[in-house]
């Protein structure tokens, strides 16, 4: 098993000043360095008389104390995060000066942060909602962050709307309800009011909106951004991050189990892959369109609510992103990591996409009012590894101690240094783009196709994918408590196909459409994750397990488990040691009581020779509810009484075995597949 390195190129590169590792045997002080005799009692006037104003270090205390908590995300709030690295397959010199991709083989090293959009800090992790996947490249230029989703595109055209948008999908302000969810009459209404939202709202509502696992989801820039190679040639691309456990997802009545069950569980799935050693690993895609190229497709390749689609546009794997160490403290990393998609490198620049744009503003606004002033790129986790020197001076939170009288430029007094550097050599030039218009408060009409995209998406889905997508609309509108807006919504997506919003609008008691939008019937296949990678690694099985089991077949599957990359849990009625057949001691991970079969990929049945009525009854829900949610079910000797006389047998995913010659080998299969769509479920 891989080792999970606590000091790596991340870490070495960066004990700052202010970094400190865990104290161990250190004398207590107060912050300034005083030695502190007793840090059990405030000072009093008396034993029992009241506590004195001149105890500093109680003051002390309790202030900081009284401030730990800064103001949460606005967005973005419930997160989690882990260290590093990044490696070039290649050099994309002919493409970008950015160093960290000039070079097959260098490493940098990176910090990832996966989060919810809509969600309050305490808000659960499996929710239907987007999710953030930002990247903070450590470069030798300097920082470098790509701040994007686990979706290509947005809800809107212009960031002016992005307010708009938060206010509608965030707690109804007059009740404070619903948390961390879509399903209410306010976001609706913006979707109805605002149909640019269209094609986001369709990968809202399939499986993508709710990922099994950090780990398997993929990434994205969803801004065009622009290249810069060194004799100034420029390039559009976008940046695609792919999981190489490729994407899959929870089923909806599972993902609303798991967040009552374990409401970090997604956060766990992570942490703990870490800790295991398995480490999670992305590799990074770039679309590359050429300027002379810019005004050829049938959409606007900065309408940031389009996807550039694979077919027309391939993506190019360019390296390889290994997340292989856990923070040491949540809130001095995670909840303190300030991104902002202007912080770019040479060979890096902007387009004109007007969402990018003005996020290119709200970001740095953002972590002022968080962080407490301007100098939050001077805490541990923010800091470049290189130098960095300038004017800038004081502020909240300032740790840099600045010698000398001169904090301008130009001067004489310090030679004009920090002086500036050229672009030949390093210096950050923006891209020369030739601009000129009327000042306008307007959007190109290259912008106003708002379903086209989002037919593509429903066009290229499998049916499985379809009817889940079917099920969340109704799910989500059937919440809305104005027949008005349910209605507009089904009106709305018969644009974007007729038989799915009159199927909705069946389902939620609404008048379904009578027509809808005649557009092509484009299709993309990379856009269902039926078409992803598979494999049965990382994937967590329960096995439940009664005394006096079959030790002996148990082995041989456990060893395959291994050989795999697959784990597991014993799941049993009590915690302690079960003994097998012939004297194998297995211990208990989880009991009936501590765990649930929706935090597993699969259920394997084992059981015993004698079990009482609660396990029988138990082993019964656990794979009832696997079968529900079409996860792998494996059952051999004793395990395959609860099979008996059951429509499980013999259905796609469901292996069972008296002999075991080929059992592991198709339960591995089965494992592998990870759903099994074509099962028979009432």
């Amino acid at each position: 098993m891989k080792k999970n390195p606590k000091v790596d190129g991340n870490s070495k590169n960066r004990q700052l000043d202010g970094f400190r590792t865990e104290d161990s045997g250190e004398d207590l002080t107060t912050n300034q360095g005083l030695k502190v005799a007793d840090d059990e009692h405030s000072l009093k006037a008396g034993d029992r008389g009241p506590t004195l104003m001149e105890d500093f270090h109680f003051r002390e205390k309790m202030t900081h104390f009284d401030h730990e908590r800064i103001p949460e995300r606005v967005v973005h709030a419930r997160g989690f995060a882990a260290h590093g690295e990044f490696e070039a397959y290649e050099s994309l010199a002919h493409l970008t000066k950015a160093g960290f991709l000039s070079e097959k083989g260098k490493k940098t090293p990176v910090f990832v942060r996966f989060s919810t959009v809509v969600g309050s800090r305490g808000s659960g992790e499996t929710v239907r909602d987007a999710r953030g996947f930002a990247t903070k490249f450590y470069t030798e230029e300097g920082n470098y962050d790509l701040v994007g989703n686990n979706m290509p595109v947005f809800f809107i055209q212009d960031a002016i709307k992005f307010p708009d948008l938060v206010h509608a999908l965030k707690p109804e302000p007059h009740n404070e309800m619903p948390q961390a969810a879509g399903a209410h009459d306010t976001f609706w209404d913006f979707v109805a009011n605002n149909q640019e939202s269209a094609n986001m709202v369709m990968w809202l509502m399939s499986d993508r909106a709710i990922p099994r696992s950090f780990r398997m989801m993929d990434g994205f820039g969803v801004h065009a951004f622009r290249f810069i190679n060194e004799a100034g040639q420029a390039h559009f691309v976008k940046f695609n991050w792919k999981s190489t456990l490729g994407v899959h997802s929870l089923v909806w009545d599972e993902a609303q189990k798991i967040a009552g069950k374990d409401p970090d569980f997604n956060r766990k799935d992570l942490y703990e892959a870490i800790e295991k050693g398995d480490f999670p690993e992305y590799e990074l895609g770039v679309q590359i369109i050429a300027e002379e190229d810019e005004h050829k497709f049938d959409f606007d390749i900065l309408d940031a609510t389009k996807i550039w689609p694979q077919e027309e546009v391939p993506i190019q794997i360019v390296g390889k992103m290994t997340l292989n160490r856990n923070v040491d403290n949540y809130f001095a990393e995670t909840e303190q990591v300030a991104f902002h998609p202007g912080h770019v490198v040479p060979g890096i620049d902007f387009s004109n996409d007007p969402l990018l744009q003005g996020r290119l503003f709200s970001y740095t606004d953002t972590q002022l009012i968080r962080l407490g002033g301007p100098n939050f790129h001077e805490l541990p986790i923010n800091r470049p590894v290189c130098p960095f020197h300038n004017n800038q001076r004081d502020g909240s939170n300032r740790m840099t101690i600045n010698k000398g009288q001169v904090a301008y430029h130009n001067n004489s007094l310090a030679n004009n240094t920090p002086a500036p550097v050229s672009e030949a050599d390093g210096g950050y030039s923006p891209y020369q783009e030739k601009v000129e218009g009327r000042k306008v408060r307007a959007r190109s009409k290259s912008f106003d196709d708002h379903f086209s995209q989002a037919a593509m998406f429903w066009n290229s889905m499998s049916d499985p994918e379809q009817k889940h997508i079917v099920k969340a609309f109704s799910f989500e509108l059937g919440k809305c408590k104005e027949i008005s807006i349910r209605k507009q919504v089904v009106d709305m997506f018969a644009n974007v196909d007729l038989k799915m919003s009159q199927e909705v609008a069946k389902n939620i008691g609404v008048e379904a459409p009578m027509s809808g939008a005649s557009l092509p019937e484009k299709t993309s296949p990379a856009l269902s994750q039926t078409n992803t990678i598979t494999t049965p690694m990382t994937r967590k099985v329960g096995i439940l397990l009664a005394p006096n089991f079959n030790d002996k077949d148990l082995k041989q599957v456990l060893e395959a488990f291994k050989e795999k990359g697959v784990h597991y849990e014993i799941i049993s009625e009590t915690q302690g040691i079960l003994k097998g057949s012939t004297g194998t001691e297995m211990k208990v991970d989880e009991t009936f009581s501590t765990t649930d079969p929706v935090l597993y990929d699969a259920i394997y049945a084992v059981g015993g020779p004698v079990i009482n009525r609660k396990f029988a009854k138990e082993g019964a829900r656990y794979i009832a509810e696997a079968f529900d949610h079409y996860k792998p079910i494996g059952a051999t000797h004793e395990g395959m009484k609860w099979l008996h006389n059951s429509e499980m047998r013999n259905q796609p995913g469901v292996v069972t075995a008296e002999d075991m010659e080929n059992f592991t080998d198709a339960f591995l299969e089965a494992i592998r597949e990870h759903r099994h769509w074509n099962r028979k479920v009432d």
